[in-house]
């Protein structure tokens, strides 16, 4: 989960890789650091804590030199700390190396380095591959000869990135399913471990394979194959503007990743529906004959992409009238899952690039799935490993929380069930066009229920520190409860609880008391008067409650402490509005209790190892 970035060229590499490190530290902000080849030598500076910290400690020194290595750290193996930060050093100090993912045998290798009299400094893995490569370069004089053998003995998930003193114009990486690109420039060269580093000097890219090497020199890019082999690869042209992945007018990320989800979902919807406003997934190749094979469709993702899924259950239930079955990644694989060749298979993430999840795709696959990924990032491994993608089109997300990106998920989903609906012919076309209708207008709607940012400030004020808070909700609303839920946990560190409320009753109701603050979801018109019925018995055990109903439903206000109320809308599309508010509030709460908003304690944006 670590973020890596390497240049090679004419400019002094030391401003370009901090700047690309500051657009990747929703990978990692446990440490960072940079080397640099000036002079015949390595200049290393590192530092535990966010990139601020390196900047304080490099000032206004000018590293030099032409070819260069960073990193921003997520802590695995061992604790944040000015020793285990990165880039690691060989014992001679002529090699530099980053890497980001796990070296699953470093306690073997690391006590066979240690009997020939290698030495460490640090408690990580990293650092065991700095002194392995440090070893064989001196034996071989080549870094892709020697990052060759290094990867050859080394178990696990990784990219890695080296430099050498005697090479200042030239630097070698590697992936092994980690996330690793190769940026084309004029006279210069880039490795990141997302596009969004590279934006400002380059939106040409390559794509690298895992067991793919790059040796890069200000000049050239040159790629070889698992097998040694020298390959040739066309670029790939990066759509995105520099400006998204800049806060512009907003204090956090998070905040204008809330106000860009009119946009995001409008600009999903222009790319899949056509001007007689059916469905059109162009890039799909599932044919109505491969659909009729299939007699179940399983679901898999992790954290706010599952909850995502666990929507789309209910809508694929309605829309395709076929067995759903949505699976935490994590955990897929651990249960001899029944999938087979009979199996829609859909993973979903914003990152495509996470580690349990592309395990849980690849073990489908292994039984025979046709798998279809959902994800927001183009030339991303799960969608370069699927049968089948749907891009959401939210554009870069750098907060760690997510909150555009669940929202064009769930928009996703809508929009593969009404095609997948219509391919099965389970769907009325009255029913069709209804829905169609419906969610073109949702960006105008979540406009209305953006403009409750006022309220739910002056709320979150008020109730910021209270400790204990649970989400609630029937159908539908419970799936945007669990959403709701996570968002609030990630960013203030309240531990907050999601549960469906019809379960209050088996356990959880005990835990009620004046202190407590229930967020109670009542967007569903056939389970309204259950859910007041729910809010009753959480208000006479003197809970607070925040009420989320749609516009008409004022009878909730007598039994809440606050409403908040969306548009009008088809409760099967309610979710699509429902999360806002939630999205709001954790933001609020977080901010009055002076959390770190964008880059919460403990966690990155793209989890890249199990």
């Amino acid at each position: 989960m670590c973020g890596i970035v390497g240049y090679v060229g004419n400019e002094a590499p030391q401003g370009i890789i901090i700047e690309g490190l500051k657009k990747l530290e929703y990978r990692g902000y446990d440490s960072a650091g940079i080397a640099v080849v000036n002079d015949g030598k390595i200049k290393l500076r590192k530092h535990v804590g966010e990139i601020v910290n390196l900047e304080k400690l490099i000032g206004k020194e000018n590293l030099g030199g032409h070819v260069g290595i960073g990193h921003t750290r997520w802590a695995t193996h061992g604790a944040p700390s000015d020793v285990n930060s990165h880039p690691h050093m060989s014992n001679d100090n002529r090699i530099a190396l980053v890497h980001n993912g796990t070296v699953e045998n470093y306690v073997e290798i690391r006590e066979q380095l240690e009997k020939e009299g290698f030495t460490f400094k640090s408690d990580t893995d990293s650092e065991v591959a700095a002194v392995l490569f440090g070893k064989y370069y001196n034996e071989l004089g080549d870094l892709k000869a020697t990052m060759d053998k290094v990867t050859h003995e080394m178990t696990g998930t990784f990219a890695l990135a080296a430099i050498a003193e005697d090479q200042p114009e030239k630097f070698v990486a590697y992936r092994k399913n980690a996330p690793l690109i190769v940026g084309k420039g004029n006279g210069c060269n880039f490795v990141a471990s997302d596009f969004s580093a590279l934006l400002k000097y380059t939106k040409d890219v390559y794509l690298l394979e895992t067991g793919d090497t790059v040796v890069l020199t200000p000049d050239n890019v040159t790629i070889y194959d698992e097998s040694g082999r020298e390959i040739k690869r066309e670029t790939m042209h990066i759509s995105w503007d520099e400006s998204v992945a800049e806060k512009g007018k907003y204090e956090h990320f998070m905040l204008k990743e809330i106000f860009d989800q009119p946009k995001a979902i409008e600009e999903t919807l222009d790319r899949n529906l056509s001007d007689d406003g059916r469905v059109s997934l162009y890039d799909m190749t599932l044919t109505k004959e491969d659909f009729a094979k299939f007699n179940k469709i399983c679901i898999v993702a992790c954290g706010t992409a599952y909850h995502a899924g666990l929507v789309g259950r209910n809508i694929f239930e309605k829309f395709v009238k076929m067995p759903v079955e949505v699976d935490v990644a994590s955990e897929f694989r651990y249960r001899d899952p029944f999938v087979d060749e009979k199996t829609l298979f859909i993973a979903i993430s914003q990152s495509g690039e996470t580690a349990d999840t592309l395990e849980a795709l690849r073990e489908a696959k292994r039984k025979g799935a046709r798998v279809l990924s959902i994800v927001n990032v183009v030339g991303s491994t799960v969608a370069r490993e699927s049968d089948d993608v749907f891009y959401t089109w939210a554009g870069p997300e750098i907060s760690v929380a997510s909150t555009k990106a669940y929202t064009t998920q769930l928009l996703s989903l809508y929009l593969l069930a009404l095609y997948l609906g219509d391919l099965r012919g389970t769907i009325s076309e009255e029913y069709y066009n209804k829905v169609v209708s419906e969610l073109s207008e949702i960006p105008e709607k979540l406009e209305k229920v953006l403009l409750l940012r006022g309220d739910i400030e002056k709320l979150a004020k008020k109730l910021y520190d209270r400790e204990q808070v649970f989400f609630i909700g029937r159908g539908m609303d419970a799936s945007v409860a669990y959403e709701g839920s996570l968002k609030l946990k990630e960013v203030s560190y309240i531990n907050s609880f999601a549960i469906a409320a019809g379960e209050l009753k088996h356990g959880t109701i005990a835990l009620m008391e004046p202190t407590t603050i229930v967020v109670a979801l009542a967007t569903q018109s056939k389970l309204f008067d259950k859910m007041v019925s729910n809010i009753q018995e959480v208000k006479a055990r003197n809970a607070y409650v925040i009420s989320i109903a749609k516009e008409g439903n004022a009878a909730i206000e007598e039994h809440s402490n606050e409403t908040f109320y969306i548009p009008e809308c088809m409760d099967e599309v309610s979710p699509l509005l429902s999360v806002i508010p939630l999205q709001i509030y954790a933001y609020y709460v977080a901010k009055e209790k002076g959390c770190e908003i964008d880059r919460p304690r403990n966690l990155a944006k793209s989890v890249t190892v199990e």
